[in-house]
Formats: C-alpha cells, structure tokens, sequence
C-alpha cells in the first residue's frame, strides 16, 4: 500500500485531472448500463405478459408449458363431447357446482373430466381384479359396473357436498338473522351489516361466511342489492335465504323500515326452527321400533332362550 502511494504524485493537477474525468466517465457508463438493462427487463416482462402462448419462442416450449397445454386441451375436449348441450342443463350443473363451492369458470369442464378419468380408472381396476373375483361369465359387467361406478361417483360427490354445505347454511342462517338484526339496531346500513355478520361467522359456519362475503363485493362491484342477494339464495340453494331476498327487496321498494322486517323475519325463522326441532322429536317414537326389533330384540331372545336350549340338549342326551 505504502509502493502504491508513493508512485502517486501528491501535487501534480494533471494526475488528479485524470483520475476525476475517468470516474466521472465510469460513473456514466455504469448509470447508461444500468438504465438499459432495467428498460430491457420490463419489455421482457412485458411481452411475456402481451405476447399470445401460442407466439412464444422456443424456450417456452418447455415439459411443463406442454404439459399444460395437454391438459388444457383435454379439458376443451371432454367439455366439448361430455358435456350436455342443452342450456337449460348446463346452467343447472353451473348452479349445482356453485351450490357445491365450486366457483371456478372452468368447474364444469373439470367435473366432465373427472367423469371420464375415474370410470377409465376403476374400469381398468376391474379388468385387473375382476378375473380374482368373478367367474368368466361375470368378467366384462364386472367391468362395465366398474366403469359406470366410476362415472357416478363425482356425481354423488357432489351431490353429498351440496347436502353438507347447505346443512351448514341452514343451521347457521337463523344465527344470521339474529347478528344482522342487531347489526341493524345499531345502525349499520345493510351493506356494513353483511360484511360484520360475515366477519362474526367466519369461525362457527366459514361457507355461510364465505357467501355473505361475495355478497357484499357483489354489492361493492355495483349490483344492486336485490341483484346481489338473488345470487346470495342461489349460491346457498335455501329457500330461508330466497325469502329473505324477497324480503329485503319488497321493503326497498316499498321504502318500509328494514330493521322492522328483518326482526319479524327473525322471529319467524326461530319458530320455524323450534318447529323443525318438534316434528323431529314427534317423528322419534315412530321410528326407534326398527332400530330395536332390528338390533336389540334377537340379542334378548338368544339371551333367553340359549339356556334354555342348553338345558334342554343335555336333558336330550
């Protein structure tokens, strides 16, 4: 370091001349670099987002974009020749799909798909284990029960959770009822009502809470609000909530007060749940015979007479 500093002139303004204009130079260029190279990221990032998937250069043509691209175009396919064709059918799929938590646009092709791919699956099942289990006679509806099985089955699935998820909306929409009546006592307009109630049930009841929430950014988006909780009773299948709908739009209409209708409603959803709950326990007595003639009743008579029968086969022999 000392060598270094020594072979540095201290007081000749030429060297010091030198030094400054060569980094002032270098920090230009460094700046000019450094411009272009941010100026030549964001056209790449650009393009990559304008730029149509089907224009991409051949780096794109990786195993991961082909694979997509296989699959996107097996999902076209069997929504093209699985799905039903009439309209009246699709939109009820649409809604059973909806119904069932399933709010992405492409849900219906996936559900074709997923037809297609288990009865492949299970029939292949079959033709492996049929031969283990069933005669030769039986072999192909063997296989042919296992291809329908598998074509069934997201069916059933969907039609379980449908069952489950408005379960859960009807247990929870008198809870509902009760916060929002509060929320209204309080003051809040409608719209705050909703987004607190949901808030409130995101613990107890999280798809109930889910919808309200689409609810309100419906509402937020611009629709109106009989719009928007017309699309709340669909999504819930609940014909508490389509009356509810109802409801709310005839008291905007008629320009009546909405925390009075929403405390009538209230109540007449809690008598109409402490009726549900009576039928259910008047409908008990009728239905435990079967149960007990079916499980109880034989182990009482073999515990009667097995020593009975004992007794008399010693007695016998």
């Amino acid at each position: 370091m000392d060598t270094i500093l020594t072979l540095i002139p201290a007081n000749d303004p030429t060297f010091m001349m030198s030094v400054l204009v060569f980094a002032a130079a270098a920090t230009v260029a460094f700046a000019i670099m450094a411009t272009m190279r941010v100026r030549t990221d964001v056209k790449r990032r650009a393009a990559g987002i304008v730029v149509d998937p089907s224009e991409e250069d051949a780096g794109s043509r990786s195993l991961r974009h082909a694979s997509i691209k296989a699959t996107q175009q097996l999902i076209d396919y069997t929504n093209r020749y699985f799905s039903p064709t009439a309209e009246g059918e699709t939109r009820k799929l649409r809604r059973q799909l909806i119904q069932a938590g399933f709010l992405d646009p492409r849900a219906g092709a996936f559900y074709f798909l997923a037809r297609v791919v288990m009865a492949v699956v299970l029939a292949g099942v079959g033709f492996v284990a049929a031969p283990f289990i069933a005669s030769d006679e039986m072999l192909w509806p063997a296989i042919w029960l296992a291809a329908l099985g598998g074509y069934l089955s997201p069916k059933v699935y969907i039609d379980r959770r449908i069952a489950g998820r408005r379960e859960e909306h009807r247990a929870g929409f008198p809870d509902f009822m009760d916060l929002l009546v509060v929320c209204a006592d309080a003051g809040l307009a409608i719209e705050a009502a909703l987004d607190r109630v949901g808030r409130e049930l995101a613990d107890s009841y999280p798809s109930l809470s889910s919808n309200i929430y689409m609810t309100t950014l419906e509402m937020r988006a611009g629709r109106t609000m009989s719009e928007a909780l017309e699309h709340f009773a669909d999504r819930l299948g609940l014909e508490e909530a389509r009356s509810f709908a109802t409801l709310l739009q005839q008291s905007e209409e008629l320009g009546s007060s909405l925390t009075d209708a929403l405390r009538v409603y209230s109540d007449d959803m809690r008598h109409k749940r402490m009726s549900i709950a009576e039928e259910k326990a008047y409908s008990l007595p009728a239905k435990l015979p079967v149960p007990l003639i079916v499980c109880i009743f034989p182990v009482i008579i073999i515990v009667i007479l097995l020593p009975v029968y004992v007794r008399f086969t010693y007695a016998v022999y």
